[in-house]
């Protein structure tokens, strides 16, 4: 028998919940939680209980960012040779727009 799950709240996590998504879907959670910093479980957790996702800068995050921001310009260069902006594009570029505001958001309020 495994040992018991703790989270960081001291509740015993014991009940497994799956569910089934398509590649695009499963490739788009993978990217979001990439670029949040948390935990996979953490993530669908707070997205699905309705919490804000906090994102904290760190070096993963940093990581993460500058491999998103590669892809969106390999993209954006295909655009420009006459291409269209593709949905999951869009949806990166809005949550990468959303993390650097809160990022910056953070370290002005750190140099206050």
């Amino acid at each position: 028998m495994s040992a018991k799950n703790v989270d960081s709240h001291n509740r015993w996590r014991s009940r497994n919940i799956s569910f089934r998504m398509s590649p695009e879907e499963a490739a788009q959670l993978d990217m979001n939680v990439k670029l949040s910093g948390l935990t996979k479980q953490d993530y669908i957790t707070q997205c699905l209980l309705n919490r804000e996702v906090r994102v904290y800068g760190n070096p993963r995050v940093h990581k993460a960012l500058r491999g998103q921001m590669a892809e969106i310009l390999e993209e954006l260069r295909r655009i420009e040779a006459g291409g269209h902006l593709t949905e999951r594009t869009e949806e990166t570029i809005c949550m990468i727009a959303t993390i650097m505001d809160g990022l910056k958001g953070e370290l002005n309020g750190m140099r206050k």
